[in-house]
C-alpha cells in the first residue's frame, strides 16, 4: 500500500546503526513518549501510537470475546424475566402450568435472542451511534412482541393473556435496554482508551510503509508500534515518529511481539525473492503476518486500511469460529478451574504444610515463561527443589538422581500435584487447563536454546499454554535432553494448537490423571 509514486522516504532522520542493541519495550516507550513531546505540529505532534494503553495479546483478545459475555448475560437475563413472568401466570405453579399458556412467552424470548445475535446487535461497530442501536433494540422487541401475541391467539384464542404479554414485552425491553446501554459505554470507553485498536509492526521501511503510517495517523484506528528492516544501514531510525528497532531476524525474537497483532509486509511485492525469504522466516512467529499491497486509488487504500483496522470484536452470527472456541474454553477454564480449586483446596494445604516442614525456603516456586503470543507469565508452583539449588531458567535439565530436589518435591514431581498452584495462572486468564505446557524463557536443551532448536517453535504460542495437553498425554513431558525431544514436543503442540475443541479438551483432562500415574518412571 502507498502513495503515488512522488512519495518518497523522509531522509531528516538519521540512519539507524545496524550494530545497535535492539530496543526493548520500555526503550520504545519512552522513545514514543519523547517523540510525542518534541514533534513538529501534525499528525508527528499526535504519535504514531500511545504507549500508555499498551496490551498484550491475551488481555487484548480478552476484549474481542465481550460480544460472547455481553450475549450469555442477555440469555440469563432475559430466561429470568420469561420465568417470572411465566409463573406470575400460572395459577398451579409453572411446573403444572398449561403449555399452551407458557409456550408463547418462551418462543418469544427465543426469537428475541436468535433476532438480536442474527442482527449483529453485538459488534458495537466504530461509528454505529448508540440512539440507532437502541431503535434495533426495540424493533427487534416490538417484532417479537407481535410475534408473542399472535403465537398465543393461536393457541389459546379469546383467552389469551394478552396483558401477560404487553407486560413480558416491556419487562424485556427495559431490562435490555439497561444492559445495551451498559455493553455501548464499555466498548465505547475501550475504543476512547485505545484498548480495541490494532497493534501492528511493519517489516520494511519504504515508501509503504509511510504511506501506511500517515495515514494511520490521519484515521487514529491503527497503532503502529515499530518497524523490522533487514536493511538498516539504509534506514532511517523512524519513519513519521515509528522507530526503526532492528532487523526482521530482531522481531522474532523482540520482547515487544506479545503486543503485535498483526506482522505487516510493506515491501515492494514484486520484490519475489526477498518476499519468499520474509514469509519463510516469519512464519515462526505466531503472529498473523499480512502483505501490504499497493492499492490503486483513495478508495482502495481506505478498503486496504478498513481491514487493517477492522474492528476486533468478535463475531456471534456466521458459523463456528476460533473467537467461540476460545470463549468457550475461557468459560471451561472459569467453571472447572473454580470447581477444581475449591475440591482441592484440603489437598493444597497439606502439600503447602509438607512443604514446608521438609526444607526451609518458602512454599511456592515462581518461575517467568512464555504465554501466549510469547507474553511472559510467572507460573506458580510447589517448591520442589532446595531453595538455595532453585533454577529459574531450567538452564540445567532435571534428572533421574537430581541432588537439587528434595524428598516431599520428589513425591510431587512424580505425581505432577507441584503444579497445582497453576489454578491460579488459570483464573487469572495467563493459562488454561489444556494447552501446551509453558517453557521456561531462556531454557536450554544440551547448550541450546531449546526455541532455536525447532523452526516451528513460536507456533506452540498461538495458544494459552496449559496444566495439562496434547503431549503430556502422549508420553511428552517434563525436561528436554535432545533436540528430537524438543521436534516431537514441537509437533505434539501443533497438533492440539490445530485440533482444538471443547470434546478434546475434556478427554484430555479425563486422560490426564490415569497417564500421569501410570508412567511412574517418567522424570518430571
Amino acid at each position: 500500500m502507498s502513495q503515488p509514486a512522488n512519495l518518497a522516504l523522509s531522509t531528516s532522520s538519521p540512519r539507524r546503526d545496524p550494530k545497535a542493541e535492539p530496543l526493548g519495550v520500555s526503550d520504545l516507550q519512552a522513545l514514543a513518549a519523547g517523540a510525542a513531546k518534541g514533534a513538529r505540529k501534525g499528525a508527528a505532534r499526535r504519535g504514531p501510537f500511545r504507549p500508555e494503553v499498551w496490551l498484550n495479546a491475551r488481555e487484548r483478545h480478552a476484549s474481542r470475546l465481550a460480544p460472547h459475555y455481553f450475549r450469555a448475560i442477555d440469555v440469563l437475563a432475559v430466561t429470568a424475566v420469561t420465568l417470572l413472568c411465566a409463573w406470575a401466570i400460572s395459577p398451579q405453579g409453572l411446573p403444572r402450568a398449561e403449555l399452551s399458556l407458557v409456550l408463547p412467552l418462551f418462543a418469544g424470548a427465543a426469537l428475541v435472542l436468535g433476532l438480536l445475535r442474527s442482527l449483529g446487535l453485538y459488534r458495537f461497530a466504530k461509528g454505529q451511534g448508540g440512539v440507532l442501536h437502541l431503535i434495533a433494540v426495540a424493533g427487534v422487541m416490538g417484532v417479537s412482541g407481535a410475534a408473542t401475541a399472535l403465537l398465543g391467539w393461536m393457541l389459546r384464542g379469546s383467552q389469551a393473556t394478552w396483558s401477560a404479554y404487553i407486560v413480558w414485552t416491556g419487562l424485556v425491553l427495559i431490562t435490555l435496554y439497561g444492559l445495551h446501554i451498559a455493553w455501548g459505554d464499555i466498548v465505547a470507553r475501550w475504543r476512547r482508551s485505545g484498548a480495541l485498536t490494532p497493534n501492528v509492526v511493519l517489516v520494511g521501511a519504504t515508501r509503504h510503509a509511510e504511506a501506511l503510517i500517515r495515514e494511520a495517523l490521519k484515521r487514529r484506528d491503527i497503532n503502529v508500534l515499530g518497524i523490522f528492516d533487514d536493511r538498516l544501514a539504509r534506514s532511517p531510525s523512524a519513519i513519521e515518529g515509528v522507530p526503526v528497532l532492528g532487523t526482521a531476524e530482531d522481531l522474532l525474537t523482540h520482547p515487544m511481539t506479545p503486543f503485535v497483532d498483526r506482522v505487516v509486509l510493506a515491501i515492494d511485492p514484486k520484490a519475489d525473492s526477498r518476499l519468499r525469504d520474509l514469509s519463510r522466516r516469519l512464519t515462526a512467529l505466531p503472529n498473523e503476518v499480512t502483505l501490504l499491497v499497493d492499492p490503486e486509488g483513495a478508495e482502495e487504500q481506505a478498503s486496504a486500511l478498513d481491514r487493517l483496522a477492522l474492528a476486533p470484536l468478535a463475531a456471534l452470527e456466521g458459523p463456528f469460529d476460533a473467537d467461540r472456541r476460545a470463549f468457550n474454553k475461557r468459560i471451561q477454564d472459569l467453571v472447572l478451574g473454580s470447581v477444581a480449586l475449591v475440591a482441592l483446596s484440603p489437598v493444597m494445604a497439606l502439600i503447602a504444610l509438607a512443604v514446608k516442614l521438609d526444607s526451609p525456603g518458602p512454599i511456592f516456586f515462581r518461575q517467568r515463561r512464555h504465554g501466549f503470543n510469547h507474553e511472559e507469565i510467572v507460573v506458580w508452583k510447589f517448591r520442589s527443589m532446595r531453595h538455595e539449588a532453585a533454577d529459574a531458567t531450567a538452564s540445567r535439565q532435571v534428572t533421574h538422581d537430581d541432588d537439587r530436589i528434595t524428598r516431599v518435591g520428589r513425591l510431587l514431581r512424580s505425581t505432577s500435584l507441584d503444579e497445582l498452584p497453576q489454578l491460579l495462572n488459570v483464573l487469572t486468564g495467563e493459562m488454561s487447563l489444556v494447552g501446551p505446557r509453558p517453557h521456561a524463557i531462556g531454557m536450554k536443551t544440551g547448550q541450546i536454546e531449546s526455541s532455536r532448536l525447532v523452526a516451528d517453535y513460536a507456533q506452540r504460542h498461538r495458544i494459552k499454554p496449559g496444566m495439562t495437553g496434547w503431549a503430556a498425554i502422549h508420553g511428552s513431558r517434563g525436561p528436554l535432553h535432545s533436540a528430537q525431544d524438543v521436534r516431537r514436543r514441537v509437533r505434539l503442540d501443533v497438533e492440539y494448537v490445530e485440533r482444538q475443541s471443547l470434546w478434546l479438551d475434556l478427554w484430555v483432562m479425563a486422560v490426564t490423571v490415569p497417564v500421569l500415574l501410570g508412567d511412574r518412571a517418567a522424570v518430571r
